[in-house]
């Protein structure tokens, strides 16, 4: 796998398949974020595509691995606006459907509403795919994206994507760095860490959930786990290597007791 400074990066492709992220679209003051295409057998998906900031630039990022014809899925994690804020345009521009957990998908229209009433194609309903909450397989091409239950890590409606094919685990936040390059690959783990503890231990949800978690993904064949954020792990050994340290850490409500919950003076 080659990794550069570019703003795409080709994560698997086998000539039939492809894997590609974008790392660096996200300028000026908003979060680093990475966006994903899979395309099968010319048929596209598009992974956590994210908000206004990103839908220009990734849009044309797109034009250049695939026609916005072919694509069949936007597929969201979870409903934070780095996610999918985005989801009005390309229910109005493209004819793909919405893939989001039962929990967020009648919340979604109140993104933009006004903007998707007159200009969508087809009924709102008729362009969403509702996840139950033990995920399912969603057909892609000749093969199945396989969304993987992920719930309080960090949204109480949270999946995360799994491409049988490349062996890839599309993370979400889960495995999230605050890098300012996200495609370097990752050299040292233990050096990495601090880019990682500090938000773990605020967005997940309990030690509890991420040990049913990493029970889940050590019976799946992973090759590489891909968050929505900084660094991949790429190979068993850095899979191995996340899953090991993340196993073990106290976060999220583990850490909360009665000096958080002070009201403050009045």
């Amino acid at each position: 796998m080659a990794f550069d400074r570019t703003t795409s990066q080709v994560l698997f492709d086998n000539g039939s398949h492809k894997c590609i992220s974008f790392t660096s679209l996200v300028k000026g003051e908003g979060v680093q974020a990475n966006q994903f295409l899979i395309i099968d057998n010319e048929r596209a998906a598009v992974l956590d595509p994210g908000g206004d900031l990103t839908y220009v630039p990734l849009t044309m990022e797109l034009n250049k691995y695939t026609r916005l014809a072919n694509l069949d899925l936007v597929m969201a994690s979870h409903q934070d606006p780095d996610i999918i804020t985005s989801m009005p345009r390309w229910l109005v521009y493209t004819d793909a459907k919405v893939v989001a957990s039962k929990l967020w998908a009648r919340f979604l229209p109140h993104l933009n509403s006004a903007f998707m009433s007159d200009r969508m194609k087809g009924s709102w309903l008729d362009r969403l795919i509702e996840l139950p909450d033990q995920g399912q397989k969603i057909a892609l091409g000749n093969t199945s994206i396989i969304a993987v239950p992920a719930h309080f890590l960090h949204s109480v409606g949270n999946f995360q994507f799994y491409d049988p094919i490349s062996k890839i685990l599309f993370s979400g936040d889960m495995g999230a760095s605050m890098v300012e390059d996200a495609g370097i690959p990752l050299e040292n783990f233990e050096d990495h860490i601090p880019n990682m503890k500090g938000f773990h231990q605020r967005y997940m949800c309990n030690n509890k959930v991420i040990r049913l978690w990493v029970q889940m993904v050590r019976t799946m064949d992973v090759e590489s786990i891909v968050p929505q954020h900084g660094t991949p792990f790429i190979g068993k050994e850095q899979v191995n290597q996340f899953l090991d340290w993340i196993e073990t850490l106290q976060c999220g409500t583990d850490l909360m007791d009665e000096r958080v919950f002070t009201c403050p003076e009045h």
